[in-house]
C-alpha cells in the first residue's frame, strides 16, 4: 500500500532527527553562492529552520523532503504525461551509459551540493570532479531533436508537472507545520550548543589575540 503523504513526511523528519546528533559545524571555508535548493525554501520556512540555522542542518531536511515531492511527481508523470515520461526515460538511459556518475548514491546531507569546492584565486585545480564527469558526458550521443509541435506539447506537459509539484509542495509544507516543535527542539539540543561553543571560542581568541600561554612571565 502506498504510504500517505503525512506518513512519508513524518518518516523523513524522523530520519533527519536520527542524523542530526551526528552533525558538526564545518571547519572549511564557506561557499560564496547560496544553495539553490535551500535558499528561500518554503519547506524550510514551514519546518521553522530560519537563516540562523547552519546550511548543513537545513540541507539534510530539505533534500529528504524534496525526495518525497520528486517521487510524487514521478508517479503523476508516469500516469498522465506520456511525452515527458518518454523524454525522462531517454535521459535515464543516457545517464546509465555514463561510466562515471559522482553525484549519484550520495547521502541526503550531500545530495545536490557542488561536487568541488570553490576555487581559490591564484591556485587553480589540476582537475575537478565535475570536469571529469563532463568529459564522460561529452562522449555520449545527444538526445534526438524534437519537432516544433513536439516541443510545444512537451512544454505543456512540463507545465503540468510543475503545477503538480507545486501542489504537492504546498501539502508537504502544511504537514511539516505539525513537526515544527520537535524540529526546533532538536536544533536547540544538538545544534545551538555547538554554535554557542564556537562563538565562545571566537570571543576568547579575539579578547586575547596574542596570548601565548605564558601568563605570569615578566620581561
Amino acid at each position: 500500500m502506498e504510504r500517505s503523504l503525512e506518513t512519508q513526511v513524518s518518516q523523513a523528519v524522523d530520519a533527519w532527527l536520527r542524523w542530526l546528533p551526528r552533525w558538526e559545524p564545518a571547519t572549511h571555508r564557506g561557499r560564496v553562492a547560496p544553495c539553490r535548493r535551500c535558499f528561500g525554501s518554503p519547506v524550510l520556512s514551514a519546518a521553522g529552520l530560519g537563516a540562523d540555522v547552519p546550511h548543513g542542518v537545513q540541507h539534510g531536511l530539505s533534500t529528504r523532503i524534496k525526495a518525497i515531492v520528486d517521487h510524487a511527481v514521478a508517479e503523476y508523470t508516469a500516469l498522465n504525461l506520456p511525452m515527458l515520461q518518454a523524454e525522462l526515460d531517454q535521459q535515464a538511459a543516457r545517464n546509465r551509459a555514463r561510466t562515471y556518475r559522482p553525484a549519484e548514491g550520495l547521502e541526503p546531507e550531500f545530495e545536490g551540493l557542488p561536487l568541488d569546492p570553490d576555487p581559490v584565486p591564484g591556485a587553480p585545480f589540476l582537475f575537478t570532479i565535475a570536469g571529469l564527469a563532463d568529459e564522460v558526458d561529452a562522449g555520449i550521443p545527444a538526445l534526438p531533436p524534437l519537432s516544433d509541435e513536439a516541443k510545444a506539447a512537451l512544454r505543456q506537459e512540463v507545465r503540468l508537472a510543475d503545477d503538480y509539484a507545486n501542489m504537492i509542495g504546498r501539502e508537504v509544507c502544511a504537514v511539516l507545520l505539525h513537526h515544527r516543535l520537535r524540529i526546533q527542539a532538536a536544533v536547540a539540543q544538538h545544534v545551538e550548543p555547538q554554535i554557542a561553543a564556537m562563538l565562545e571560542e571566537l570571543t576568547r581568541s579575539l579578547d586575547a589575540p596574542f596570548d601565548t600561554g605564558t601568563e605570569g612571565n615578566v620581561y
